[in-house]
């Protein structure tokens, strides 16, 4: 029997304290530089949009809800989008002079086909371009 995934899940170390990664994170005017234009608030549920280029069977816009918040160690969001209603949990842990960030989208229904390319086509988007993204954010 084989399981599909329901999940992405990204380990990235980046050369920066964990108050600097975690500002990338909160400020909407960092967060669209290396995510999507939002109109995010760091506040416990606070409802904000994303928005990028829509696809078939997907407007380009991502509803989201502040659903955690804790200072620099755990940020998490809803995150819904076409028919996937997911959750987006960012954690930081300091190592070293940098951050360990744990990202972890959830929520992927394997037997929705949209679902099925969404992770497929996100899981490589959260791994490099946007990890590329916010590394770039860190560094200028």
């Amino acid at each position: 029997m084989t399981t599909e995934a329901t999940s992405i899940e990204v380990d990235q170390y980046l050369p920066h304290p964990p108050a600097k990664v975690w500002r990338a994170l909160t400020d909407p005017d960092r967060l669209a530089r290396w995510l999507m234009p939002n109109d995010f608030t760091p506040v416990l549920g606070h409802r904000f949009t994303f928005r990028t280029t829509p696809r078939p069977g997907f407007d380009g816009i991502v509803h989201c809800r502040v659903l955690a918040l804790e200072p620099e160690r755990l940020l998490r969001w809803a995150w819904q989008g076409g028919t996937l209603d997911s959750t987006v949990t960012w954690t930081l842990t300091a190592e070293g002079r940098g951050t360990r960030l744990f990202l972890r989208h959830d929520g992927f229904d394997p037997g929705d086909p949209f679902q099925r390319q969404a992770l497929r086509i996100m899981g490589g988007g959260w791994r490099s371009h946007v990890m590329r993204a916010l590394e770039a954010e860190l560094a200028g």
